[in-house]
C-alpha cells in the first residue's frame, strides 16, 4: 500500500493544530483558537478517511467535512472581527 505524504503530512499537521488550539482555549478561553480547532479537527478527520482507503479525496462526504471545517474557520474571524 502506497502512502500518500502529502495527506499523511496535512493529517498530523491537522491533529496539532487540532490539539494547539484545544490547549489555548483551555488555558485562556479564546473563543477562536477554539473554531480554528475545531476546523482543522474536520480537516483532519477527512484526511484519515482519505488514508485510510475509506473513501477517495474526490467523494462527496469528504468534501462536505472540508467544506464545513472552511466555514467553521470564516465563521471565528467574521465573529472576531464583529466583537471587536
Amino acid at each position: 500500500m502506497a502512502v500518500d505524504y502529502t495527506t499523511l503530512m496535512n493529517f498530523i499537521f491537522g491533529v496539532i493544530i487540532l490539539i494547539l488550539g484545544l490547549w489555548v482555549f483551555r488555558l485562556k478561553k479564546y473563543t477562536l483558537a477554539l473554531y480554528v480547532a475545531l476546523g482543522f479537527g474536520l480537516f483532519a478527520v477527512s484526511w484519515l478517511e482519505v488514508l485510510l482507503g475509506a473513501i477517495s479525496s474526490n467523494n462527496i462526504s469528504i468534501i462536505l467535512i472540508r467544506a464545513l471545517g472552511y466555514i467553521v474557520i470564516v465563521f471565528a474571524l467574521f465573529r472576531e472581527v464583529i466583537l471587536k
